[in-house]
């Protein structure tokens, strides 16, 4: 890997999203040698990732270069590389570029799509987890509409203009209504000769209601958004199957389409290595005591969405959000700087700062405490808190000023096949 021999101890973070971005920021200035390692060069902004599908931000908009972060350190350094597996015992980590010995190992791999055993529906369907996938999936909706506009079949027509997306949490939930916005707002000025009211856009849930996590009135008022919008919304429905183009549920429901997302789940993504005993089988993540400690570890830690810590007011461990992810990355950051002291380490709080999701223009939902509200305020608050969180100013500005542009002009500036997608080469999964 070319990693100098340092005199201060070394740590090596997996994975350089959210929970790993937010540690390394802190300790970059610290006496470690810090090591980023992660399979991409950069951060990705993964709440922003549908704008990118639905042709509302350009992928730079919501990227962020890792060495951009590391480069603020004197001893700190970035590798992208796969890490295939972990030997705590010798304390090495492998990679397909060599091997690095670390003193402290924080994994910080994130979670990637859940498929529940399904091999069909992971072969044949989109998932949304990074920019790669985003852009697959904008370059099929908007490939299927050229098709849907040349073609003299009505039943194929039809099967191109269907849009059916499997989970309806705030993933699904504005996935659908960005696309929706497409289809009433942008798309009949491109596509003149085409009748829209052929698209149709379907929203499948396993559960009694839209968004299960947040509030029954953001439910409600998410589900009055979307209807309004014209997106045909299917509780207590599960997807069996996607072949041939065909969407199979457990009811009656059966639909013909072309593109099929599938938004219903993720799973942690571990590394190799660790004691089994150390994940949790249902979760396929690593159960952490209340120092993000891996358990049966002392130097081997697992913060966001990779990490179980299993508390009275979360006994399944913490929302697998951007939350949670950060203020471990921080809240560690604040341990490591004890350990080098000598100090004792102080155990992780989660503090709940709400949870929203946007469907489209001027309406989004929002539960913050007993506050439960949605609509235009709504909305802004969604739009501030996105830009706020957004790593680098010129991310910031360049999503700014793209939602201002959006706004004053109904329009989407990104409507570009750049990279015809084939399916056949689709990547089967996503490891951070």
């Amino acid at each position: 890997m070319n990693i100098p021999f340092s005199n201060v101890p070394r740590l090596v973070i997996i994975g350089g999203g959210f929970a790993g971005v937010a540690l390394a920021r802190k300790m970059i200035k610290e006496d470690v040698q810090l090591v980023l390692l992660d399979r991409q060069n950069y951060h990705t902004f993964q709440p922003l990732l549908y704008q990118v599908s639905t042709s509302s931000l350009e992928p730079d908009s919501i990227a962020y270069p890792l060495r951009k972060i590391v480069k603020r350190g004197k001893n700190t350094f970035f590798r992208m590389t796969e890490v295939t597996s972990i030997d705590p015992n010798i304390q090495k980590v492998y990679t397909n570029i060599g091997e690095i010995s670390y003193d402290y190992l924080v994994i910080a791999t994130g979670a990637k799509t859940n498929f529940f055993g399904n091999k069909t529906i992971q072969d044949n369907a989109m998932r949304m987890k990074n920019l790669p996938q985003a852009l697959n999936l904008r370059s099929l909706m908007l490939e299927n509409l050229e098709q849907a506009v040349i073609t003299s079949d009505p039943e194929k027509r039809k099967e191109l203009l269907n849009f059916v997306l499997a989970g309806a949490g705030p993933t699904g939930v504005e996935l659908a209504g960005g696309i929706a916005e497409l289809k009433l707002n942008v798309l009949p000025r491109d596509y003149p000769d085409m009748n829209f009211d052929e698209m149709q856009i379907h929203l499948i849930e396993g559960a009694p209601r839209v968004l299960p996590p947040m509030s029954q009135n953001a439910s409600k008022k998410a589900t009055q958004f979307l209807e309004k919008l014209g997106v045909h919304i299917h509780v207590n429905t599960q997807v069996t199957n996607y072949e041939n183009n065909l969407v199979t549920t457990n009811t009656d429901l059966t639909i013909k389409t072309a593109t099929f997302i599938w938004s219903a789940g993720v799973t942690g993504a571990p590394v190799k290595g660790l004691k089994a005993e150390t994940l949790i089988p249902r979760a396929n993540r690593y159960k952490v005591n209340s120092f993000n400690q891996v358990e049966g570890y002392e130097n081997v830690f697992a913060i966001g969405d990779i990490s179980v810590m299993e508390t009275k007011n979360y006994p399944k461990g913490h929302p697998m959000v951007a939350q949670p992810a950060i203020q471990q990355g921080t809240h560690l950051a604040k341990n490591f700087k004890k350990l080098l002291k000598g100090k004792p380490m102080t155990p992780f709080k989660y503090f709940d700062k709400g949870s929203m999701a946007t469907i489209g223009r001027n309406k989004a939902v929002v539960d913050i405490g007993n506050f439960k509200f949605g609509g235009f305020f709504a909305w802004f608050i969604w739009m501030f808190i996105h830009l706020w969180f957004l790593v680098g100013f010129r991310n910031r500005f360049v999503t700014f000023f793209n939602w201002s542009y959006n706004y004053i002009n109904y329009d989407k500036a990104a409507r570009l096949i750049v990279r015809p997608f084939k399916n056949k080469e689709n990547p089967i999964e996503e490891a951070v």
